[in-house]
C-alpha cells in the first residue's frame, strides 16, 4: 500500500468529505467545462516559454575559462511517467541508476576569458552535462554525463580534447560521485558495480505493512517523503544505492578499487591523501525515516581502502525533536588546512532546541592515528549551523551558531589550538540591508578550499539590498578589526554580480545584466583608489565583454517594472514589484494579479525590507503567473507578506497578518492607479497555495484565486509546521485557524486548486488539494481540482507546465478580467 495515509485523521474533515462527495456528486463545480486533453496557451505565450535558455556556467577556479552548456528543461510527461523507484527520499531512475527527471545541458564549450575564443566540445548527441569538476589548474575538467542507458565519466582539457572512460557507469546518488584527489591528477569515483538484474517484485506482498509505537517523541515530517515501504523496497534501495569506489587516472585509463561494493555517502580523501575518510549507510533499513537519517558507520581507511579506525557508530536517527538535530557527531569532514585532522560539531541538549542548557554544541577534534579520544575544541551557546571554513594559513576556523528565538546568526573566528574565540559579526538572519553577504574560498594546491584572504582581511560578496532593490557587492572584512572596504559595488542602474577572480586579485568575472540588457560576462580590471560616499565602491574599474549571449525574448523589454514601498496598517513597512504589460497606458487601470509567499520575521524593521531588483533581465519559465503581462494584466510580484513574531508563536496571529497585509497591498495598487479594485486575483504556490485560500476564505478583496501545490488542513501535520514546533495537542486552536479548509463554507470567490499528483512534500500531499476541493464545491463554492499526473511538488512536463499556463489563463480571463469594470 503506497502510503498516502496522514499521520492524525480528523474525524470532521471525514464527515465533511463524505457529505460533500455524496451531496455535489455529478456536480460541474465552476460552470465552465471540463477539459479531458492537454491544452496549450496562446502561441504568443508558447513562444517565450520555448525559447532558447541562457546557458549554464562553470568558471575554472583561476577564472581564466568559462564551460558552458545549454539547460534542457520541459521533458515530455512520458519521461516522468516512465518506471521510477521511491526509495527513502530519493525517486531513482532505474534506466541510468540516477535521479528521476534529471536533465542536464548540452552542447558543451569553452570560453576563454582572455580573448572570448569558444572551442566546442564534441560530446554524443542527446549526451547532457549534469555536473563539472574542475582541477584547480583550471587546465583540465571531469564532466558527469548523462547518456540514456547510464552516466558517464568524461575528462577535458582546455584545448578541447574530450576523453570518455571507457566501461565506467558513476553512481550519483547520495553523494558526489566524481572528485580529484589532492594529485589533481587521479580521481576518486563512485561506480556503479558489476551486478546483476534489480529485484523482481512478489507477486504479492509479503505481508501486511505495519507500524508501530510505543512511547516514541514526536519528530519532524520533512523526513517523512518517499519512503521505503516493503520489503522490495529494501532490497530496492540496496541495489541502487549501492556503489564501489575506484581510483581512476585519465591519462593512462587505469582503474583500482579502494572500497567494496557499499550505499556510501561519504568518501574523501584527507588534504595530504593520506587517508580517506568514509560514511556508509548500514541495515536494516528503516521505513520511518529517509537515507539521511539511516544507521551508519564512519571509519577512516587508508589511500589503499584498508580500515585504519572506527571513528563513529550512529544509530537511525528517527525521533529527532522538531526543529533538532541527531544526537552524536555531525558534519565530521577534514581540516583544509592541515594534512589529517577530522572535526565536526555534537549537540549537548540532546538535539531538543527548547532544552534548557548553558550550550547547544560543541567543536569536536580527532588527530591521526584516530584511535585516541576526541578533544572538545570549544562550546556553542547556540546551534552551530556552518563550521569548517579556515584560513590558509593558522590555526583559526570561521564558525556561525544560530539563536532560533531571535532568529539571530553569530559568527566567530576561532583559534583551535587555544579554544579562544573571537565574534566578528552578527545579525538578524532576516536583515538584508546589513548582511555581509557570505565569504569567498580559494583552493589550495591539493584542491581543498580555504577562506580567500589579502592579508587578514576575507573577501566577502553579496547582494546588496537597499530600499531600492539590491545592488551587489564585493568587500574586504578584516578578520582584527571587522572594519570593511568596499572595492565593488553594482550601479544602481543596473544588475552586476562578481562571479570569480580571473588570473590575480586585480581582475574577476563579472556577470551584468539591466532590465534591457541581456546578461553577459565581463572581464573587470580595478584601477586607481577614489574617493567614495559610504558603501559605495572605492575603486575605479574598467569591463571588457567575454561572451555576447543574445536576447531571446525581445517581447518581454517591452514589460515595465519598479519596486513599490508602502506601510501596512499597523505601521509594517511593505514593497512589491510592479509589473506592467506591454504598450500600458499610464493612467489605465488593469486587470491585477498578486503573486506572495508569506515568510517569518521577528520584527517589523526585517520584514519590510526590499529583495530583489527592477533592474534585473525578465525571463520567463515554467508555470510563472508572470505570463498574465502577455494578456494585459498588472502583476504584484513579491508582493511581502511577512508574519512578525518569535517562532514560537508567529502562526498565533496569522491569518489577521495575512488579511492586513493583502489590504496593505490592493490598497496601494489601486491608489496608484494601476489595479482595478473589482478585478484583482491572487496566486501562490505551496504556503502561497495556502495563503490564497485563507484570504479568499477571509476576505473579499479578490474575484478569484489560483491555489497550487497547497496544504489546507495543517492538523494532518500534528507535529509541526514551517516554524511552528508546538504539537497540535499545545496549539490546537492555531492549527485550526489557519487551514482553510475548515472554513471553506466562506470561500465564496472561484477558487482553481491545481497539484501535482505525485507530490512528496510531506505537509502538501495531494489529498490536501482533493479534501479541500470537495469542502468549498460541497458547500456551494465554485471550485475547480487540476490534477497533473506523474507531477511532483513543482511541475516539470511540457505538457503540464503548458496546461498550468492555459488553465490560470482561462481562470483568469472568465473570473478577473471579465468579471467588470472600473467605475469612472
Amino acid at each position: 500500500m503506497k502510503r498516502r495515509i496522514v499521520i492524525l485523521t480528523i474525524l470532521l474533515v471525514l464527515t465533511l468529505v463524505a457529505f460533500t462527495m455524496a451531496a455535489s456528486a455529478g456536480a460541474s463545480g465552476d460552470g465552465l467545462e471540463s477539459a479531458t486533453e492537454w491544452q496549450s496557451p496562446p502561441e504568443e505565450l508558447l513562444e517565450v516559454l520555448h525559447a532558447p535558455q541562457l546557458p549554464w556556467v562553470w568558471a575554472a577556479p583561476t577564472g581564466e575559462y568559462l564551460f558552458c552548456a545549454d539547460p534542457v528543461l520541459y521533458p515530455l510527461l512520458a519521461e516522468l511517467a516512465a518506471p521510477m523507484h521511491k526509495l527513502a527520499g530519493i525517486r531513482v531512475n532505474p534506466a541510468i541508476n540516477g535521479y528521476h527527471g534529471q536533465h542536464g545541458g548540452t552542447s558543451p564549450r569553452l570560453v576563454k576569458v582572455e580573448d572570448r575564443v569558444s572551442t566546442t566540445l564534441d560530446l554524443p548527441e542527446n549526451a547532457e552535462v549534469y555536473d563539472v569538476e574542475w582541477a584547480v589548474d583550471g587546465q583540465h575538467f571531469a564532466l558527469t554525463v548523462g547518456h540514456a542507458d547510464h552516466i558517464g565519466l568524461w575528462v577535458g582539457s582546455v584545448e578541447g580534447k574530450l576523453t570518455r572512460i571507457e566501461n565506467l557507469a558513476l553512481n550519483p546518488l547520495m553523494g558526489t560521485a566524481v572528485s580529484w584527489l589532492p594529485d589533481q591528477q587521479r580521481l576518486l569515483v563512485r561506480r556503479i558495480p558489476k551486478r546483476g538484474p534489480a529485484p523482481e517484485p512478489p507477486a504479492i506482498p509479503a505481508g501486511p505493512e505495519i507500524l508501530e509505537g510505543a512511547g516514541a517523541s514526536a519528530r519532524s515530517t520533512y523526513e517523512a517523503r518517499n519512503l521505503l515501504e516493503t520489503a522490495h523496497d529494501d532490497a530496492l534501495f540496496e541495489y541502487y544505492t549501492t556503489s564501489e569506489l575506484v581510483i581512476v587516472d585519465p591519462a593512462t585509463g587505469k582503474v583500482n578499487v579502494v572500497g567494496a561494493p557499499a550505499p556510501y555517502t561519504t568518501a574523501e580523501f584527507s588534504p595530504d591523501g593520506r587517508y580517506i575518510l568514509v560514511e556508509r549507510l548500514v541495515g536494516p533499513w528503516s521505513h520511518e525515516v529517509g537515507w539521511r537519517r539511516f544507521a551508519s558507520k564512519i571509519e577512516v581507511w587508508n589511500d589503499r581502502g584498508k580500515l585504519i579506525a572506527n571513528i563513529a557508530s550512529l544509530p537511525v536517527a528517527d525521533e529527532v525533536p522538531t526543529h533538532g538535530v541527531p544526537e552524536g557527531p555531525r558534519g565530521i569532514s577534514w581540516r583544509d588546512n592541515a594534512p589529517h585532522t577530522l572535526f565536526w560539531a555534537e549537540a549537548l541538549d540532546g538535539g531538543d532546541p527548547v532544552a534548557e542548557v548553558p550550550h547547544r554544541d560543541r567543536l569536536m577534534r580527532l588527530e591521526a592515528p584516530f584511535t585516541g579520544e576526541p578533544e572538545e575544541v570549544w562550546k556553542a551557546e547556540h546551534r552551530i549551523r556552518t563550521w569548517g571554513a579556515w584560513v590558509a594559513e593558522g590555526d583559526t576556523m570561521m564558525v556561525i551558531e544560530r539563536e532560533r528565538i531571535k532568529r539571530w546568526r553569530y559568527t566567530w573566528l576561532i583559534d583551535v589550538d587555544t579554544g579562544k574565540a573571537k565574534r566578528w559579526f552578527d545579525l538578524n538572519e532576516n536583515d538584508r540591508y546589513n548582511s555581509p553577504g557570505y565569504p569567498l574560498y580559494r583552493p589550495l594546491e591539493n584542491g581543498r578550499w580555504v577562506l580567500h584572504q589579502k592579508g587578514d582581511a576575507v573577501y566577502f560578496s553579496g547582494s546588496g539590498a537597499t530600499e531600492d532593490g539590491d545592488r551587489p557587492f564585493l568587500d574586504l572584512r578584516h578578520m582584527e578589526t571587522g572594519e570593511t572596504e568596499r572595492l565593488f559595488r553594482c550601479d544602481p542602474n543596473r544588475y552586476e554580480d562578481f562571479v570569480a577572480f580571473a588570473g590575480g586579485e586585480d581582475r574577476f568575472v563579472l556577470r551584468a545584466e539591466s532590465a534591457v540588457d541581456v546578461p553577459n560576462y565581463y572581464l573587470a580590471t580595478f584601477g586607481k583608489k577614489i574617493e567614495a560616499a559610504e558603501g559605495e565602491a572605492t575603486r575605479m574599474m574598467t569591463r571588457v565583454p567575454i561572451t555576447r549571449f543574445e536576447d531571446p525574448t525581445p517581447r518581454l523589454r517591452e514589460i515595465k517594472k519598479r519596486i513599490v514601498r508602502y506601510e501596512r496598517e499597523d505601521g509594517v513597512p511593505l514593497s512589491f514589484h510592479l509589473h506592467l504589460p506591454p504598450g500600458y497606458e499610464e493612467g489605465t487601470a488593469l486587470p491585477t494579479v498578486l503573486y506572495a509567499y508569506p515568510l517569518e520575521y521577528s520584527g517589523a524593521t526585517t520584514a519590510g525590507q526590499v529583495s530583489g531588483s527592477a533592474q534585473q533581465f525578465m525571463r520567463l519559465s515554467g508555470a510563472s503567473h508572470l505570463y498574465f503581462l502577455l494578456r494585459g494584466y498588472a502583476v504584484l510580484d513579491r508582493t511581502a507578506m511577512p508574519m512578525l513574531g518569535d517562532p514560537e508563536t508567529t502562526y498565533d496571529t496569522f491569518v489577521p497578518q495575512l488579511v492586513a497585509d493583502a489590504k496593505a497591498a490592493v490598497a496601494k495598487a489601486v491608489e496608484m492607479g494601476v489595479a482595478d479594485p473589482k478585478r484583482i486575483g491572487v496566486i501562490g504556490h505551496s504556503h502561497g497555495g495556502l495563503m490564497v485560500a485563507n484570504l479568499l476564505a477571509h476576505t473579499d478583496l479578490f474575484r478569484a484565486g489560483i491555489a497550487r501545490s497547497g496544504s489546507y488542513n495543517k492538523t494532518n501535520q500534528p507535529f509541526g509546521f514551517q516554524s511552528e514546533r508546538r504539537s497540535l495537542f499545545e496549539a490546537r486552536d492555531v492549527y485550526i485557524q489557519v487551514s482553510p479548509t475548515f472554513f471553506a463554507d466562506q470561500v465564496n470567490e472561484p477558487i482553481l486548486i491545481i497539484h501535482g499528483d505525485d507530490d512528496s512534500n510531506p505537509g502538501t500531499l495531494t489529498f490536501q488539494s482533493e479534501v479541500f476541493f470537495e469542502a468549498v464545491r460541497g458547500s456551494g463554492g465554485t471550485a475547480r481540482l487540476v490534477l497533473l499526473p506523474f507531477e511532483d511538488h513543482g511541475y516539470r512536463a511540457r505538457e503540464s507546465v503548458e496546461h498550468v499556463l492555459w488553465e490560470q489563463l482561462r481562470w483568469f480571463d472568465k473570473y478577473v478580467k471579465g468579471a467588470g469594470t472600473v467605475t469612472p
